[in-house]
């Protein structure tokens, strides 16, 4: 880890007041580790936009209804063939008529983005979403 580096910020009372009420309502014991991770999304989001061919890690979350015809079986021939972007996947019973798969995903964000967007398109999926981030070793550098 790089050495620390103080620095000043002038901003306006009220919005640093509203910003304290933040950091403090999500358990952060200071601004210097709220104001870190700002820096660092702002980072990840910035590689993350500006390079299809960044490796990334990811989870897809999907909720479907597990009665639609066909759909099981188009979501594993999609997984299938997409193997070396999966890492782990959970599939959860969540009620009589919805399941949710949560896909851990590896590799460059194209790969991901078109893997997710295969998946969301199905028909049966009734919500999902995708979110992105780089290994810690990716963040600076």
């Amino acid at each position: 880890m790089s050495e620390l580096v103080r620095f000043g910020v002038s901003i306006e009372q009220d919005l640093l007041e509203k910003y304290d009420e933040l950091i403090t309502e999500s358990g952060y014991a200071n601004r210097s580790e709220a104001i870190r991770d700002l820096i660092r999304e702002a980072l990840i989001q910035e590689k993350l936009d500006a390079e299809g061919e960044t490796e990334s890690l990811g989870s897809l979350t999907l909720v479907y209804d597990h009665h639609a015809r066909n759909l099981s079986g188009e979501m594993a021939e999609i997984q299938h063939d997409h193997h070396h972007n999966i890492i782990s996947v959970m599939h959860l019973h969540v009620s009589h008529d919805d399941c949710l798969e949560i896909l851990a995903l590896k590799g460059k964000v194209g790969e991901l983005v078109n893997l997710s967007n295969s998946l969301l398109i199905l028909k049966g999926i009734k919500n999902g979403k995708l979110y992105l981030t780089l290994p810690s070793s990716k963040i600076v550098g």
